[in-house]
């Protein structure tokens, strides 16, 4: 800093005070211009530990989301990474297999590593005993997830979601739905089934209990439910699925046992996956903003950081359904 003091023919104050801001160039004075182009000549970075020393922040923040391979989750990261990138900061990923002691290993590791803040997708249930067990002083918020978690969160309104699932589909004449959700120790799919069931009682429909069922958020885990469901002699007339992977492994079994799509078997995802659009059946499917998501959380975070001491608010995305193939072609019920 000395040397591009002199030649910049300022005080040190001055260029630390220069570099230590990240404001685009535009509109900045003529000395902290020349600060700036004095300091790339000389090839100068900033010593980022150093830093940390003085401000107690790495400006890196972890993330810990199991199940990256899904495409759903990789477009919330994405969104998570772009905006900690343009908000300044690094990102340390972690993707564990979905089992609480893995989960709670990654947790530990990135606190260690002494990042600012950590985001949490993926927790599993009872979510706010896992986070309080865990004892850890750093900033977390959950993504994608709703306040069982104990903690701030960013999610699309999952339970509105699934309210419109069920509205669709008894708009459309179907009279016997089932509902697939999630792993029953996840709880991402808790506030779509619940979504669902209201629709279900507003309607005075009761769903008999073994058309309620639940599976792994992929497509085996679809085919699994489906073959429960659409095997015996009570067959559902339309089934929800709350992620569009089980849907599609709905659709597989539907196929395989001769079922028209949507005469016989009306059927509905969540998330519109990018090839829901583009399957022989276009799936019918709530749109869930994932990449904003993401971006949602990182900001919440940051909110944190700032402000250790004040909880800031949830935020809560707008979904909405779009109707395609799978189900009949009238229009979704508000």
């Amino acid at each position: 800093m000395k040397e591009i003091a002199e030649r910049a023919g300022v005080h040190m104050s001055t260029v630390s005070r220069v570099l230590r801001q990240s404001e685009p160039v535009d509109g900045w004075s003529q000395t902290a211009l020349r600060v700036r182009a004095v300091a790339d000549e000389l090839g100068y970075r900033p010593n980022l530990w150093a830093a940390s020393l003085r401000t107690r922040r790495t400006t890196t923040l972890g993330a810990v989301m199991p199940r990256l391979t899904d495409g759903v989750v990789a477009t919330i990261y994405q969104g998570v990474e772009q905006e900690a990138r343009e908000s300044g900061y690094s990102l340390l990923l972690s993707s564990p297999p979905d089992e609480p002691d893995e989960q709670r290993a990654a947790i530990e590791l990135l606190a260690g590593r002494q990042v600012d803040g950590i985001l949490l997708s993926s927790l599993h249930s009872p979510a706010a005993d896992f986070v309080s067990d865990l004892g850890l002083s750093v900033p977390m918020v959950a993504v994608n997830r709703h306040a069982d978690s104990g903690l701030p969160f960013a999610a699309g309104d999952d339970h509105r979601g699934g309210l419109l699932a069920g509205r669709h589909l008894l708009a459309c004449g179907y009279r016997r739905p089932a509902v697939i959700g999630g792993p029953r120790h996840a709880t991402t799919g808790h506030d779509r089934l619940a979504g669902f069931l209201e629709a279900m009682t507003e309607a005075g429909v009761t769903l008999p209990a073994h058309h309620v069922t639940h599976a792994a958020f992929d497509v085996p885990g679809g085919v699994a439910a489906a073959r429960l469901l659409l095997d015996g002699p009570d067959r559902p007339d339309a089934i929800f699925a709350v992620s569009d992977s089980i849907a599609i492994g709905v659709l597989g079994v539907a196929r395989d046992l001769g079922l028209s799509i949507p005469e016989e078997l009306g059927v509905v995802g969540y998330n519109d996956i990018p090839f829901a659009s583009q399957l022989p059946v276009p799936l019918t499917t709530v749109v869930t903003p994932a990449h904003a998501i993401g971006a949602a959380g990182v900001r919440l975070l940051l909110r944190r950081i700032e402000k250790p001491d004040a909880i800031p608010d949830d935020i809560v995305l707008p979904v909405e359904l779009r109707a395609r193939g799978s189900t009949t072609a009238r229009s979704a019920a508000g």
